[in-house]
């Protein structure tokens, strides 16, 4: 692929990802903020986002976070959510045969649940590219980290931001995410079952159960309607 189709090829994931990119501000300002509150400096969210980017992660971590910090919890917390990229990267590797072996590596260590949706979405529709990919992960792991390092800096002017709705950000994306893999009544059952058994676990368990707990459900009613597709069929 010459230079130009390959800055064509980027700027089209740019543009793909836009949306997606300016919605994770608000995300990374309360994580600066809620772990500014937690008393992180600045530098420390800066190097959290930038060497772990992981949003739902970090978000769980700030909420276990004490002082002094349980490793063991925070680290078998962040298992616990991460979990879902051995899936994630499993079906994105699959349609990734115009990356080398480097490039593959590189994007599995920018892999995050927008950037897996939408790379996704684009492996339906046409051929998956490196260049189109980095058009979508670079920018969005540079807004994340610098996001949460500003929120850091402004986090005892923004105060509480349940307060301010901002906490709200972070289920709207995810949101819209489901809604872009809606396909009628299967995948309706499949959130209804994941989320019931996450509530369940969050009434009843304690730690970040709920997260494995509305996973495994999930993955259950996947197979559940899977089959029952089948036999219908």
């Amino acid at each position: 692929m010459k230079r130009a189709e390959k800055l064509e090829e980027f700027a089209g994931g740019v543009k793909a990802m836009a949306p997606l990119t300016v919605a994770v501000i608000p995300i990374g300002l309360v994580f600066g903020a809620v772990a500014a509150s937690k008393g992180l400096s600045s530098l420390e969210v800066l190097l959290m986002s930038a060497l772990v980017f992981a949003g739902g992660s970090q978000f769980v971590a700030m909420d276990i976070w004490k002082h002094p910090a349980s490793w063991g919890a925070l680290a078998f917390s962040a298992l616990l959510v991460n979990m879902r990229h051995v899936l994630m990267s499993a079906s994105i590797g699959t349609k990734m045969p115009a990356f080398s072996g480097p490039a593959k590596c590189a994007a599995m260590l920018l892999l995050a649940d927008e950037i897996w949706a939408m790379a996704e979405l684009r492996a339906e529709r046409t051929r998956l590219t490196p260049a189109w990919y980095a058009g979508l992960a670079i920018p969005f792991y540079c807004v994340w980290v610098l996001a949460s390092f500003a929120g850091s800096i402004v986090g005892a002017l923004l105060g509480d931001p349940n307060v301010v709705g901002l906490d709200f950000a972070f289920p709207a994306v995810f949101t819209v995410l489901v809604m872009g893999f809606w396909k009628g009544r299967e995948t309706g059952a499949v959130l209804a079952a994941s989320a019931l058994a996450a509530v369940l676990a969050h009434q009843l368990l304690p730690g970040a159960w709920y997260i494995a707990a509305g996973a495994a459900a999930g993955v259950v009613a996947t197979l559940f309607t899977g089959r029952r597709r089948e036999v219908c069929a």
